[in-house]
């Protein structure tokens, strides 16, 4: 049951794809600001990270953008502002090699975006190279599960293109 300051739970979604790099070059597109910032943000969206301090504990603030405001997936605007989406969060845990988990919220003054999103990205040795899974829990209800998944799926789209050039 929740409380009347505390939003409610949101949906999750998981998405895969195997990547033709080692775990250990994946994993280092995490630690990365200049890399995270070219994978991370989805299809036409462009990244900047603020901050990334990533070890347990460390803060994550960074900023995806639109081209315009016609981009965003209804065409009224990002969750933050404009044609932006804004997060900030915390590094949960970082096993080596293995999984990366960081906490996030959306900077937003719209309630619809509120409450704390679990992001695990997990990394498996598979034929070929690497098989990166990204679970995300209690997704903010003013994000459809549909568009969250296809953003997760263009990230690790992007993720791939950049590790395998």
């Amino acid at each position: 049951m929740t409380t009347p300051n505390t939003p409610p739970t949101g949906g999750t979604t998981r998405v895969s794809q195997v990547i033709k790099v080692p775990r250990r070059a994946v994993y280092a597109a995490f630690l990365d600001a200049n890399s995270l910032a070219t994978w991370l943000a989805p299809d036409t969206m462009t990244g900047e990270v603020h901050i990334l301090e990533p070890h347990q504990g460390g803060k994550i603030h960074m900023s995806l953008t639109y081209p315009t405001v016609e981009d965003t997936p209804d065409g009224r605007g990002g969750k933050s502002s404009n044609n932006v989406d804004t997060f900030r969060g915390t590094f949960s845990e970082l096993v080596p090699n293995e999984k990366i988990v960081w906490l996030t919220e959306f900077e937003s003054p719209d309630p619809a975006f509120a409450g704390e999103m679990k992001l695990t990205w997990s990394l498996e040795d598979v034929a070929g190279g690497t098989q990166v899974t990204v679970v995300c829990e209690n997704i903010p209800f003013g994000i459809r599960p549909e568009d969250n998944e296809a953003g997760s799926r263009s990230s690790l789209t992007k993720l791939a293109a950049f590790l395998e050039r």
